[in-house]
Protein backbone atom coordinates (compact mmCIF):
# COMPACT_ATOMS: atom_id res chain seq x y z
CA UNK A 1 0.00 0.00 0.00
CA UNK A 2 3.00 2.65 0.98
CA UNK A 3 3.96 1.69 -2.41
CA UNK A 4 0.97 2.35 -4.47
CA UNK A 5 0.77 5.86 -2.16
CA UNK A 6 3.96 6.68 -2.88
CA UNK A 7 3.48 6.16 -7.30
CA UNK A 8 0.55 7.81 -6.48
CA UNK A 9 2.60 11.02 -5.30
CA UNK A 10 4.79 11.23 -7.61
CA UNK A 11 2.47 11.41 -10.44
CA UNK A 12 1.07 13.89 -9.07
CA UNK A 13 3.87 15.64 -9.11
CA UNK A 14 4.59 15.17 -12.18
CA UNK A 15 1.33 16.73 -13.29
CA UNK A 16 1.46 19.52 -11.57
CA UNK A 17 5.21 20.15 -13.35
CA UNK A 18 3.51 19.32 -16.28
CA UNK A 19 0.93 21.55 -16.13
CA UNK A 20 3.34 24.51 -14.98
CA UNK A 21 5.11 24.20 -18.40
CA UNK A 22 1.88 23.73 -20.66
CA UNK A 23 0.70 27.01 -18.82
CA UNK A 24 3.79 28.80 -19.26
CA UNK A 25 3.67 32.49 -20.61
CA UNK A 26 3.60 32.15 -24.79
CA UNK A 27 6.14 34.94 -26.29
CA UNK A 28 7.07 35.51 -29.78
CA UNK A 29 10.71 36.59 -29.00
CA UNK A 30 11.43 33.82 -26.73
CA UNK A 31 11.53 36.03 -23.32
CA UNK A 32 13.11 34.29 -20.11
CA UNK A 33 10.37 32.52 -18.72
CA UNK A 34 8.28 31.94 -21.26
CA UNK A 35 7.30 29.17 -23.88
CA UNK A 36 8.31 29.40 -27.17
CA UNK A 37 5.68 27.36 -29.49
CA UNK A 38 6.70 25.87 -33.11
CA UNK A 39 4.78 27.76 -36.08
CA UNK A 40 3.51 24.95 -36.43
CA UNK A 41 1.91 25.04 -32.69
CA UNK A 42 0.48 28.70 -34.00
CA UNK A 43 -0.80 27.43 -36.59
CA UNK A 44 -2.80 24.32 -34.22
CA UNK A 45 -3.90 27.13 -32.13
CA UNK A 46 -5.36 29.51 -34.06
CA UNK A 47 -7.47 26.97 -36.71
CA UNK A 48 -8.43 24.95 -32.93
CA UNK A 49 -9.84 28.80 -31.93
CA UNK A 50 -11.25 29.62 -35.06
CA UNK A 51 -13.02 25.88 -35.60
CA UNK A 52 -13.86 26.58 -32.01
CA UNK A 53 -15.45 30.06 -32.73
CA UNK A 54 -17.51 28.63 -35.78
CA UNK A 55 -18.93 26.14 -33.64
CA UNK A 56 -20.88 28.42 -31.18
CA UNK A 57 -21.59 30.27 -33.77
CA UNK A 58 -23.61 27.94 -35.54
CA UNK A 59 -25.21 26.41 -32.56
CA UNK A 60 -26.13 30.13 -31.64
CA UNK A 61 -27.88 30.75 -35.01
CA UNK A 62 -29.76 27.45 -35.22
CA UNK A 63 -30.60 27.80 -31.38
CA UNK A 64 -31.99 31.67 -32.55
CA UNK A 65 -33.97 30.35 -35.96
CA UNK A 66 -35.67 27.49 -34.12
CA UNK A 67 -36.24 29.80 -31.08
CA UNK A 68 -37.58 32.90 -32.87
CA UNK A 69 -38.04 31.82 -36.60
CA UNK A 70 -39.65 28.22 -36.29
CA UNK A 71 -41.86 29.06 -39.29
CA UNK A 72 -41.06 31.32 -41.49
CA UNK A 73 -38.44 30.61 -44.75
CA UNK A 74 -35.37 32.45 -44.27
CA UNK A 75 -33.70 31.26 -47.57
CA UNK A 76 -32.34 34.59 -49.64
CA UNK A 77 -29.18 36.21 -50.56
CA UNK A 78 -28.17 38.62 -47.46
CA UNK A 79 -25.84 41.61 -47.54
CA UNK A 80 -23.36 41.37 -44.73
CA UNK A 81 -21.72 44.35 -43.64
CA UNK A 82 -18.53 42.84 -44.32
CA UNK A 83 -19.61 42.45 -47.95
CA UNK A 84 -16.74 45.37 -49.13
CA UNK A 85 -13.87 42.66 -47.88
CA UNK A 86 -13.01 40.87 -51.03
CA UNK A 87 -12.49 37.15 -50.54
CA UNK A 88 -11.32 34.37 -52.40
CA UNK A 89 -14.27 32.32 -53.14
CA UNK A 90 -12.91 28.42 -53.12
CA UNK A 91 -9.38 26.52 -51.96
CA UNK A 92 -7.96 27.42 -55.59
CA UNK A 93 -8.39 30.97 -55.68
CA UNK A 94 -7.26 31.44 -51.59
CA UNK A 95 -4.08 29.60 -52.39
CA UNK A 96 -3.33 31.76 -55.60
CA UNK A 97 -3.27 34.66 -54.23
CA UNK A 98 -0.81 34.33 -51.97
CA UNK A 99 -0.14 34.29 -48.25
CA UNK A 100 0.55 37.79 -47.78
CA UNK A 101 -2.67 38.90 -49.24
CA UNK A 102 -4.71 35.68 -47.38
CA UNK A 103 -3.50 36.73 -43.98
CA UNK A 104 -4.47 40.44 -44.57
CA UNK A 105 -8.12 38.61 -45.36
CA UNK A 106 -8.10 36.92 -42.05
CA UNK A 107 -7.26 40.07 -40.19
CA UNK A 108 -9.58 42.17 -42.00
CA UNK A 109 -12.94 39.95 -41.67
CA UNK A 110 -11.55 39.36 -37.46
CA UNK A 111 -11.38 43.25 -37.18
CA UNK A 112 -14.58 43.64 -39.02
CA UNK A 113 -16.80 41.86 -36.30
CA UNK A 114 -15.55 43.07 -33.02
CA UNK A 115 -17.98 45.60 -32.56
CA UNK A 116 -20.82 44.11 -34.51
CA UNK A 117 -20.65 41.55 -32.01
CA UNK A 118 -19.96 44.01 -28.95
CA UNK A 119 -23.56 45.40 -29.87
CA UNK A 120 -25.07 42.73 -30.33
CA UNK A 121 -23.74 41.26 -27.01
CA UNK A 122 -25.23 44.10 -25.33
CA UNK A 123 -28.39 43.79 -26.74
CA UNK A 124 -28.99 39.85 -25.56
CA UNK A 125 -27.82 40.97 -22.54
CA UNK A 126 -31.14 43.20 -22.15
CA UNK A 127 -33.50 41.24 -24.13
CA UNK A 128 -36.42 40.53 -22.27
CA UNK A 129 -36.90 36.86 -23.65
CA UNK A 130 -35.36 35.22 -20.57
CA UNK A 131 -36.20 31.62 -22.05
CA UNK A 132 -33.23 32.30 -24.84
CA UNK A 133 -31.57 34.91 -23.08
CA UNK A 134 -29.12 33.02 -20.59
CA UNK A 135 -28.02 30.81 -23.42
CA UNK A 136 -27.60 33.19 -26.04
CA UNK A 137 -26.03 36.27 -24.16
CA UNK A 138 -23.34 33.95 -22.64
CA UNK A 139 -22.57 32.59 -26.17
CA UNK A 140 -22.81 35.98 -27.76
CA UNK A 141 -20.48 37.36 -24.87
CA UNK A 142 -17.83 34.27 -25.69
CA UNK A 143 -17.79 34.27 -29.51
CA UNK A 144 -17.21 38.49 -28.93
CA UNK A 145 -14.07 37.59 -26.97
CA UNK A 146 -13.28 34.98 -28.91
CA UNK A 147 -12.87 36.91 -31.79
CA UNK A 148 -10.77 39.76 -30.13
CA UNK A 149 -8.42 36.37 -29.29
CA UNK A 150 -8.41 34.96 -32.71
CA UNK A 151 -7.00 38.00 -34.02
CA UNK A 152 -4.36 38.34 -31.39
CA UNK A 153 -3.37 35.56 -32.29
CA UNK A 154 -3.38 35.49 -35.85
CA UNK A 155 -1.30 38.63 -35.38
CA UNK A 156 1.44 36.93 -33.72
CA UNK A 157 1.46 34.26 -35.81
CA UNK A 158 1.82 37.21 -38.88
CA UNK A 159 4.88 38.26 -36.84
CA UNK A 160 6.70 35.09 -36.39
CA UNK A 161 6.05 34.41 -40.02
CA UNK A 162 7.86 37.26 -41.15
CA UNK A 163 10.89 36.65 -38.31
CA UNK A 164 10.94 33.03 -40.36
CA UNK A 165 11.01 34.61 -43.44
CA UNK A 166 7.83 33.12 -45.01
CA UNK A 167 5.62 36.49 -45.25
CA UNK A 168 6.47 40.25 -46.25
CA UNK A 169 6.72 42.95 -43.68
CA UNK A 170 4.07 44.49 -45.62
CA UNK A 171 1.22 42.81 -43.52
CA UNK A 172 0.68 44.35 -40.30
CA UNK A 173 -1.74 46.28 -38.09
CA UNK A 174 -4.69 47.13 -39.92
CA UNK A 175 -7.91 49.07 -38.89
CA UNK A 176 -11.08 48.23 -39.21
CA UNK A 177 -12.21 51.44 -40.43
CA UNK A 178 -9.57 51.46 -43.16
CA UNK A 179 -11.44 48.92 -44.90
CA UNK A 180 -15.16 48.65 -43.69
CA UNK A 181 -17.30 51.78 -44.30
CA UNK A 182 -18.53 53.25 -41.58
CA UNK A 183 -22.41 53.26 -43.16
CA UNK A 184 -22.15 50.08 -43.00
CA UNK A 185 -22.16 49.70 -39.16
CA UNK A 186 -25.38 51.79 -38.86
CA UNK A 187 -27.44 48.30 -39.55
CA UNK A 188 -26.29 47.00 -35.53
CA UNK A 189 -25.68 51.13 -34.31
CA UNK A 190 -28.98 52.65 -35.08
CA UNK A 191 -30.25 51.51 -31.25
CA UNK A 192 -32.18 48.70 -31.12
CA UNK A 193 -31.38 45.58 -33.16
CA UNK A 194 -34.79 43.16 -33.60
CA UNK A 195 -35.05 39.71 -34.03
CA UNK A 196 -34.67 39.56 -37.40
CA UNK A 197 -31.67 42.12 -37.09
CA UNK A 198 -30.03 39.12 -34.97
CA UNK A 199 -30.70 36.68 -37.05
CA UNK A 200 -29.34 38.11 -39.83
CA UNK A 201 -25.98 38.90 -37.88
CA UNK A 202 -25.58 35.34 -37.12
CA UNK A 203 -26.05 34.30 -40.20
CA UNK A 204 -23.24 36.64 -41.72
CA UNK A 205 -20.67 35.86 -38.84
CA UNK A 206 -21.42 32.21 -39.04
CA UNK A 207 -20.60 32.27 -42.97
CA UNK A 208 -17.46 35.00 -42.18
CA UNK A 209 -16.64 32.74 -39.19
CA UNK A 210 -16.16 29.52 -41.52
CA UNK A 211 -14.26 31.74 -43.87
CA UNK A 212 -11.91 32.12 -41.45
CA UNK A 213 -10.95 28.45 -40.33
CA UNK A 214 -10.46 27.78 -43.96
CA UNK A 215 -8.13 30.79 -44.70
CA UNK A 216 -5.94 29.35 -42.07
CA UNK A 217 -6.24 25.94 -42.90
CA UNK A 218 -5.30 27.02 -46.49
CA UNK A 219 -2.70 29.22 -45.29
CA UNK A 220 -0.78 26.46 -42.92
CA UNK A 221 -0.76 24.46 -46.03
CA UNK A 222 0.72 26.89 -48.23
CA UNK A 223 3.65 27.79 -45.70
CA UNK A 224 4.27 24.59 -43.56
CA UNK A 225 6.46 21.91 -45.75
CA UNK A 226 5.38 18.39 -46.07
CA UNK A 227 1.55 18.67 -45.70
CA UNK A 228 -0.57 16.96 -47.97
CA UNK A 229 -2.98 19.48 -48.68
Amino acid sequence: MSVYIWFTVLALVYLERSMRVGSAPICAYGQAGCHVPSLADLFDRVIQHSSRMHGISSDLHSEFEQYFLPSKNLVGKRKCHTYGILTPDDKENAQRIGREQLTEVILRLLGAWGDPLSQFYQSMSQDQNQDLNHYSSNKALEISDMVHELRDGVTKMAERMKLLGVLDNTVGFISPESFVPLSAFSFYKRGELRSMDHHDLLYCFRRDSNKVQNYLRILKCTTLPGLDC
